[in-house]
């Protein structure tokens, strides 16, 4: 599942003045392209844009605007992903969000589970399994200790500690069995 393109409504559902779409994977330029028009003419295709810049326009589908929008690209790398990104900010109709997303979709993207950029981030090695569940406990957190407690596990404090506390332990062990394995010997 990792060959294919996702798309998903990257903010929470609901009327609010934006709403994001998130694409990821290798067609994520592609699937971008099929659907956006710039406002400007001497705009280049998302595809030959440079990473992490911003480009105005609408996205069309079968000759139909659907909404004024402001799309992201991310090239791999450098992302969240590890993929490509492209992230559409639209408005946050409900009806208006859904209908970019459709167009997403039919444009070739399929719908990401719950969770699966995330799941792509641990698994291109972006980040270790203790930082994909911070970001859970960084969602959900609701009070100012538990936001800070969960972006330091972002950060990768805990794995740090745990890997020192592991390396620890290793060392013990080697010890041991050093012992064990040669008794006679002053080790």
């Amino acid at each position: 599942m990792l060959d294919d393109t996702i798309a998903a409504i990257a903010t929470p559902l609901g009327q609010g003045g934006l709403a994001v779409i998130r694409i990821s994977g290798d067609k994520a330029m592609e699937t971008g392209d099929a659907l956006f028009v710039p406002a400007s003419k001497s705009s280049t295709r998302l595809d030959k844009a440079k990473t992490h810049t911003l480009h105005y326009g609408h996205i069309v589908r079968d000759g139909k605007q659907l909404d004024e929008v402001i799309i992201s690209v991310m090239k791999a790398p450098a992302t969240f992903t590890r993929e490509d990104v492209v992230e559409i900010s639209c408005h946050g109709g409900i009806r208006s969000t859904k209908a970019v997303l459709d167009a997403v979709l039919g444009a070739g993207a399929r719908l990401a589970l719950p969770g699966e950029f995330t799941k792509r981030a641990f698994i291109h090695g972006r980040i270790d399994l203790a930082q994909a569940e911070a970001v859970a406990d960084l969602i959900h957190a609701r009070t100012d200790l538990a936001l800070s407690a969960a972006n330091e596990q972002l950060a990768g404090k805990l794995s740090q500690r745990i890997n020192t506390l592991r390396d620890d332990l290793m060392q013990v062990l080697a010890h041991v069995e050093a012992h064990i394995d040669f008794p006679d010997e002053d080790i």
